[in-house]
């Protein structure tokens, strides 16, 4: 084998690799509906290990696996009580977030169910701790959705706003 054919041959293993490797990266949700019924130990081969992992009520757990505090999705694989993945998707979403309800929810319910908040603010006139998640509104608009917690950790009011990050037209010198 000569220089020429060892080149061409490592180009191709590494076009390979990187083409392997992207499909988990362009497409982890397809990834990860793959894995459904696999044991934990599979999820964490294909993605890593899970940057936040919580406990479902019932038993079973959930891991997150974000893109915050610039990206946009938090993918979230839940497991059962015996450690199979029963379900694997993007929850920074509308339909997600409306889920949430105000009077009910708890800090605890939010952190378990979106993982960590990309920002923390504390409103002293309302007296309102919120909690910001970078994510696209209706799938398309670059948005945040702020939950405010009272001094009891409830959910009191629930927000959507434009991201400023993608707001080029805003002029910061003004």
């Amino acid at each position: 084998m000569n220089v020429r054919s060892t080149w061409q041959c490592a180009a191709l293993l590494a076009v390979a690799l990187a083409s392997t490797s992207a499909c988990t990266v362009l497409a982890p949700v397809q990834t990860g509906e793959a894995l459904v019924g696999q044991p934990a130990s599979a999820v964490e081969a294909r993605f890593g290990p899970p940057p936040e992992r919580y406990p479902h009520a019932g038993g079973g757990t959930r891991w997150l696996y974000p893109t915050q505090p610039y990206g946009q999705f938090t993918y979230a694989a839940d497991f059962d009580a015996s450690g199979k993945l029963v379900s694997f998707r993007q929850i920074l979403t509308t339909m997600e977030f409306a889920q949430v309800r105000v009077g009910t929810a708890t800090q605890n319910d939010v952190l378990q169910t979106f993982g960590k908040p990309e920002e923390t603010a504390y409103f002293r006139l309302m007296d309102r701790q919120v909690w910001s998640y970078r994510f696209k509104h209706e799938g398309v608009w670059p948005s945040l959705m702020h939950f405010y917690f009272d001094r009891d950790g409830i959910v009191r009011l629930t927000q959507v706003s434009p991201d400023p990050m993608y707001d080029h037209d805003h002029d910061s010198s003004r």
